[in-house]
């Protein structure tokens, strides 16, 4: 698809590995010039050499989006580089709960302590408010500018043994809501895209490892069940099953969407 990102530049924050990689090379492919984010700078350099390799652009940004200052400077460093602000700020970045033991279920709220609610909110949360903090000055200067949010359908119907990680992601689907109102006299839209389990090479193993198959592995076989479009295909979702929706809410011709909760999950959830 043609979708005129010739000359923009896009930041994409977790762009390391899974859904935020496939969104770096998709937006590449495109031709934007991408500001691949992430916590560790081996996987933001490699992401960065994958697009060099095929004739893209790419700067690696390895930065805690947790930390505003850390933030401000990855910005600061990509416009130097690029000699352009940012005007597509994709934020994928997420963490989940952690389990009690390797394959076991996520702790209930009561179970959880305080701490692990910080760090899902921390990053979840304000690691997407500071990314957004930092480049919307420069997209209401330009008069232009995406946000693409990558948020989880836990976020809108709840799920179980998810409580803060639901909570964090709802607070941004609301949050984008609400930027979508400020921002929408600038020409920048603001929307999130809803994701329900994801298989990709991050996963060493378990149902969400890209090798893990219905005859090999017994939950993979209950999880399909869930998504009526996995029931058909036999699979569930994959990042490029993700990306080329992004890539789309980047470009102008996602102009009159903003402010939206877009699902790709498969019909998970259907609202």
């Amino acid at each position: 698809m043609q979708l005129g990102l010739n000359g923009q530049i896009a930041l994409v924050t977790g762009g390391g590995q899974g859904v935020g990689r496939q969104i770096c090379l998709e937006l590449a492919a495109e031709g934007a010039h991408v500001v691949v984010n992430d916590l560790f700078a081996d996987r933001a350099n490699a992401v960065v050499s994958e697009i060099n390799a095929t004739g893209g652009k790419a700067y690696a940004a390895p930065a805690d989006i947790t930390k505003q200052e850390e933030v401000e400077a990855m910005v600061a460093s990509a416009t130097s580089y690029f000699g352009a602000p940012v005007t597509v700020l994709v934020n994928n970045a997420g963490i989940i709960p952690e389990r009690r033991e390797k394959g076991g279920r996520t702790p209930a709220f009561v179970d959880m302590p305080v701490a692990d609610w910080a760090k899902i909110v921390n990053l979840n949360v304000y690691g997407t408010m500071h990314c957004c903090h930092a480049v919307l000055p420069g997209m209401v200067q330009r008069k232009t500018g995406r946000i693409v949010n990558i948020i989880s359908e836990a976020g809108r119907i709840g799920e179980a043994n998810m409580a803060v990680y639901s909570g964090a992601k709802a607070a941004i689907a609301g949050f984008a809501k609400a930027l979508a109102r400020e921002h929408g006299r600038h020409a920048i839209t603001v929307n999130s895209v809803a994701l329900g389990a994801v298989s990709h090479e991050g996963i060493k193993d378990g149902p969400l490892n890209v090798n893990a198959t219905v005859e090999n592995n017994e939950l993979l076989g209950k999880m399909l069940n869930a998504y009526p479009i996995s029931k058909g295909v036999g699979r569930l979702s994959r990042p490029t099953d993700v990306s080329g929706l992004v890539a789309f809410l980047a470009s102008d011709k996602a102009l009159f969407i903003t402010g939206q909760t877009i699902g790709a999950s498969g019909g998970f959830t259907m609202i």
